[in-house]
């Protein structure tokens, strides 16, 4: 059996590593959250979010380029869903080590609730 090294592991690794990245702002998180329940329009994840809708559409602009999301003009709307209807299951799994840690990773030094977005 061969033991890839560790650069290659990085190499390999590097594509779900930037996943977790994009989904590790508590906006783009909250608005996939959002996404999951069923598509929405800037207005309502603006509501959901609490944020002014510049900030929405900033994090939506990020969530698209990485694949994520997508719209559909709806009137002078856009309609905006999940490309991926696995994310449902991503945060489904995120509750359940959440829960199975007790939350452990809040209080985390480096990622810790006290601790401001890592950008």
């Amino acid at each position: 059996m061969v033991v890839p090294s560790a650069e290659v592991q990085r190499v390999e690794l590097a594509p779900a590593a930037a996943l977790f990245r994009s989904l590790g702002d508590p906006t783009r998180l909250a608005i996939v959250h959002r996404l999951a329940a069923g598509p929405a329009r800037v207005v309502e994840l603006v509501q959901a979010v609490g944020l002014a809708q510049s900030t929405v559409s900033k994090h939506l602009a990020c969530l698209r380029e990485c694949g994520l999301v997508d719209s559909e003009p709806v009137g002078r709307a856009s309609l905006f869903r999940l490309t991926q209807p696995a994310l449902i299951d991503v945060l489904a799994s995120a509750e359940v080590v959440l829960d199975a840690t007790g939350h452990a990773v809040s209080l985390c030094p480096t990622y810790g609730l006290d601790k401001g977005p890592q950008e």
